[in-house]
């Protein structure tokens, strides 16, 4: 529960203060493509903390994601590695993690959309 809330203040930091530490690429990036306002806090940190602990995530949340598409979700990934609170983490573990989370959450969401 208390990884929960430090994951919680973490995602709330990287939310109010990323775009100061962010490359001009990834913050013109996400602006331009109103990442941060496409999806709920509840599902942003339900997805950030599927990659930094590998717990699921909900069909609720992927369909989210995916809908916020590859684009928004590689930049506010990279934004996040870019921040110092998380420069002990391996940035290629990240990205494989954050890349394995992606392609699971458009597998759930492909085999939960209806049949054409």
């Amino acid at each position: 529960m208390a990884s929960i809330n430090v994951y919680s203040t973490l995602v709330v930091l990287f939310i109010t203060c990323g775009a100061t530490m962010a490359t001009k690429e990834n913050d013109h990036i996400i602006k331009e493509n109103n990442c941060e306002t496409k999806t709920g806090l509840a599902c942003v940190l339900e997805y950030f903390t599927s990659i930094f602990e590998t717990l699921s995530i909900s069909n609720k949340c992927c369909g989210e994601r995916v809908v916020l598409g590859k684009v928004c979700h590689s930049a506010l990934v990279k934004r996040t590695l870019e921040n110092p609170l998380f420069k002990h983490l391996s940035p290629a573990t990240i990205i494989a993690k954050s890349i394995q989370t992606w392609n699971n959450c458009l597998a759930l969401i492909d085999s939960s959309s209806p049949s054409s």
